[in-house]
């Protein structure tokens, strides 16, 4: 057991594994091409994995399109993308405008009515 033992290794030693035996995976090179300035990304993947249409340009963040192996850049299709919705538009989901100005004007009486009163509204939450 004591020529089993385990020993320290130093920072940049090699390696104890061997490569023997190790099938390694078939790759290939894709290239994509930022839209807004033109800078080439060039990464690696395996042979039968889904490449994605597009990539994040390395160097400005903009969207990086696939080129094919003829040169030319695959199109995207964008009709499919969600537009973002902000706070404004899912609250008009739940409410009309209508709605929206009667309860507006419900809690401003009841603040009108208890400043008003001499009351201290600022630790009181209000809710609707």
């Amino acid at each position: 057991m004591a020529d089993r033992s385990l020993r320290g290794v130093r920072l940049g030693a090699p390696s104890l594994q061997s490569e023997e035996g190790v099938v390694f995976h078939q790759r290939m090179q894709t290239t994509y091409v930022c839209s807004s300035c033109g800078h080439e990304t060039t990464l690696t993947f395996a042979i039968d994995a889904d490449v994605p249409d597009t990539w994040e340009c390395r160097s400005c963040g903009a969207e990086a399109v696939l080129r094919t192996e003829e040169g030319t850049t695959v199109t995207v299709d964008h009709s499919e993308d969600k537009t973002p919705r902000t706070h404004w538009d899912m609250l008009l989901e739940r409410r009309s405008i209508a709605e929206l100005e009667q309860l507006l004007e419900e809690r401003l009486t009841l603040l009108r009515a208890r400043r008003g009163a001499g009351e201290d509204v600022s630790n009181e939450k209000l809710s609707a």
